[in-house]
């Protein structure tokens, strides 16, 4: 990922993949400014925070399968 020029698939994977990042790296920092010009990762930036604040409230799990199926829909299967 360029971390002064990230792309909006870029953001999503980072925000998934490292959600326990140091708020002041470069790296967030770049993420940031991110955000704030692209209402499409703000979305799924609220969207991933909701469903994350969802499981950590009822303890939510999921099957492999499930899993997958969720990853593939957002686009970031490997």
């Amino acid at each position: 990922m360029s971390e002064n020029n990230p792309t909006c698939k870029d953001v999503m994977t980072h925000i998934c993949d490292n959600l326990g990042e140091e708020l002041n790296s470069s790296r967030c920092i770049s993420i940031k400014a991110h955000l704030e010009e692209c209402d499409n990762c703000k979305h799924y930036f609220n969207s991933v925070e909701t469903t994350i604040d969802f499981y950590k409230k009822y303890n939510v799990t999921i099957s492999d399968e499930a899993h997958k199926r969720l990853m593939d829909c957002l686009g970031l299967a490997e």
